[in-house]
């Protein structure tokens, strides 16, 4: 019976001590007056970067917090530090940026969602960031395991970050009326941005391959924040990218050239064939066509729904897929299933880098152009290091 008491007193204290610290906490995230909350599928990482670079060049004091390839805390100056995880990742790490941001009395918190599920999803925002700005960069079919099948079950989970009323921002174009139903329960006013108020000349000042629909969205809550088009630009140039932003890698080597894009990042079958055809129609393809694909035991379904682009919707432009990873035979499988000629299909299972490289050599009899699709996970980013130190990029 001791032993009962004891145990209630223990958990009425800790029940005391979490009131106490959740009052704390919503003293500090209130003293922050700008606090921005950006979730989406594709593009969550950059678009963070771009509005915390940019509110930096207005002179506005902020702490950036990025999720992204690997997570990173960017501070007033601009300057980057990792953040150490003991464990997995967990969303109360984001107290512990309140809190820092708090301390700092910063004018803007600017923070990338990293909740999955739906309940930890309105947590984040609910309780933890009440953000006065929401930013919802797009809605695609990734994460179904928890997020859900279709794009309206996404779209709901992901609506859970839109503020009560305030204002949310985003670049989606198909789940449009989904997303103002949702904003019109919370009471907040909608905003849809357009990627043709970026120009050519503006993409230009970035020296890496940025997304119009990115910078757009980052330019419309810079302007609904009132700082003029050229600082935010101006600023956005200086933002340092994402490890996993879209890249190319040009390697000359025993007299064949090599153009590689990173796009592992883009590991959905929307955004990784929204890269191809931009790549196609803005950049070109040199050369013949290979698809590199990334995949992972723990991420089959991902892996299905990229066999189905390759195979069906890429298979007449592409001259090679070149599978790496793990279960890439079950991903061979349905690949041919899919229509991609058995001709067509390189398998290399769980390899590394060199042998990787060595192979698109082989396969190349002057010039090609290689897209990695699929994760950035296992020998992804290995890889990715690989071709960056053999270009010419890399040596200047």
């Amino acid at each position: 019976m001791y032993s009962f008491y004891i145990l209630l007193f223990m958990i009425f204290v800790a029940a005391i001590v979490g009131l106490v610290e959740y009052r704390r906490h919503q003293k500090r995230i209130y003293s922050i007056p700008i606090r921005i909350h950006i979730n989406g599928t594709r593009g969550k990482s950059s678009v963070t970067r771009l509005i915390g670079a940019a509110l930096r060049e207005a002179g506005i004091s902020s702490i950036t917090k990025v999720t992204g390839t690997f997570p990173r805390l960017i501070l007033q100056d601009g300057t980057e530090t990792y953040i150490h995880r003991k464990s997995d990742p967990n969303i109360i790490e984001q107290l512990s940026i309140v809190k820092y941001a708090a301390r700092q009395k910063v004018k803007a918190l600017v923070m990338e969602c990293m909740a999955l599920q739906p309940q930890y999803q309105t947590i984040t925002e609910k309780h933890m960031i009440h953000s006065n700005i929401g930013v919802i960069t797009n809605i695609r079919l990734d994460h179904v395991d928890v997020m859900g099948h279709t794009l309206t079950e996404i779209a709901q989970t992901l609506g859970r970050t839109i503020p009560h009323k305030q204002h949310l921002f985003t670049a989606e174009n198909v789940t449009t009326d989904q997303l103002e139903r949702m904003a019109k329960r919370k009471k907040s006013a909608i905003h849809f941005t357009n990627s043709d108020i970026v120009t050519k000349d503006d993409m230009k000042g970035f020296g890496y391959i940025e997304h119009r629909e990115n910078v757009a969205l980052a330019l419309e809550v810079c302007r609904f924040l009132k700082i003029d088009r050229e600082t935010a630009l101006q600023g956005m140039y200086k933002a340092e990218p994402d490890a996993g932003v879209l890249k190319c890698y040009n390697v000359d080597a025993f007299g064949k050239k090599l153009s590689f894009y990173n796009a592992f990042a883009a590991n959905d079958p929307d955004s990784s064939l929204m890269i191809w055809n931009m790549i196609r129609e803005e950049i070109g393809f040199d050369g013949i066509r290979i698809i590199l694909l990334n995949t992972r035991q723990d991420r089959l379904d991902r892996a299905k729904q990229l066999a189905e682009l390759t195979g069906s919707r890429l298979s007449s432009e592409t001259d090679y897929v070149i599978l790496m990873g793990q279960s890439t035979e079950v991903v061979e499988h349905l690949t041919i299933g899919f229509g991609l000629p058995r001709k067509k299909v390189v398998n290399l299972g769980w390899t590394t880098p060199d042998k990787i490289f060595e192979k698109v050599l082989a396969l190349t009899p002057g010039q090609s152009t290689i897209v990695a699709i699929g994760n950035m996970g296992g020998r992804g980013a290995e890889t990715v290091e690989y071709f960056k130190h053999r270009s010419i990029n890399h040596y200047g």
